[in-house]
This record gives C-alpha cells, structure tokens and sequence, in this order.
C-alpha cells in the first residue's frame, strides 16, 4: 500500500521543468499527480507516475538527478472537514508528518490526499484500523 514517487531536485531556471515532462511525455510516462515546491533558485519537483523505475532510468540517463520516495496515498470524501480527520489520527498516534499535497479523482467524488511521513508502515496500520481507504499501486493505474 506504500506508492512510489520520483522526487527530482531541479534548478529554478526557464526550460528545466519543461525538459522533465518532455522526456517523461516522450518516454510514455504518465503523469497521475505532480507537486512542486520552490525557492528562488531550486525548487523539488514530487511526481506520481505511471512507471517511477522507467522514469528512474530516463531521467538519469539525462543527467536529471532523481530519487524514488515511499508515500502513502488516502482516499477522502471531498467535503469539508474530511482532511482534518486524518491528521486527527495521526495527531492521535504521534505520526509525524513530512509534507503532504492533494488532488481529485477522475472517477469518484473523493479526493486523494498524499503523505510523506515518518513512520509509514505504522501509518498504513493506523489508517487501515480506522477504515481508512490506503490506496495502493494498482489503484494510482486507473487514475
């Protein structure tokens, strides 16, 4: 139930991100979900992909510096106070949390919200006893 994300430490320099999805759109790499988070000079870029191993491969191969990153991903309604739920149980089982970042399925009315956290298989554990949707490998596929 843990996912896969390529994590790639990227120069804050115009064309850098293009170059990126270009080769992965060029590689029939699929883009399920991507967050970026910047500074003035360099910025991480967090993708979920369809093939994080190919995207490994043709990155480096390119001399892009990537890494591959376990998270978990949930499934929540999409309404208010949905979020607040989650962190309630990880506040409750003292899961530091790293950073997180969300996005909508395609199709359902719910909302998948992405963790980075420190003791992740105690957070699949956590999450699961609370009949919370982890969503898996297969699950990402159809996104």
């Amino acid at each position: 139930m843990k996912l896969k994300q390529v994590s790639i430490f990227l120069e804050n320099k115009e064309g850098h991100l293009l170059t990126v999805i270009k080769l992965l759109g060029d590689n029939d790499i699929n883009i399920r979900s991507i967050n970026i988070a910047e500074n003035k000079d360099f910025g991480i870029v967090r993708l979920i992909l369809n093939d994080s191993r190919k995207a490994l491969e043709v990155l480096g191969a390119n001399g892009i510096t990537a890494k591959i990153t376990e998270i978990i991903a949930v499934e929540i309604d999409d309404k208010p106070g949905s979020l607040a739920n989650i962190l309630e149980i990880f506040h409750e089982h003292k899961i530091n949390m790293e950073y997180m970042y969300g996005f909508i399925q395609r199709y359902s009315q719910k909302a998948l919200v992405v963790f980075r956290v420190d003791d992740i298989n105690n957070a699949i554990k956590v999450l699961s006893d609370n009949n919370i949707n982890v969503i898996n490998e297969k699950n990402i596929d159809i996104l």
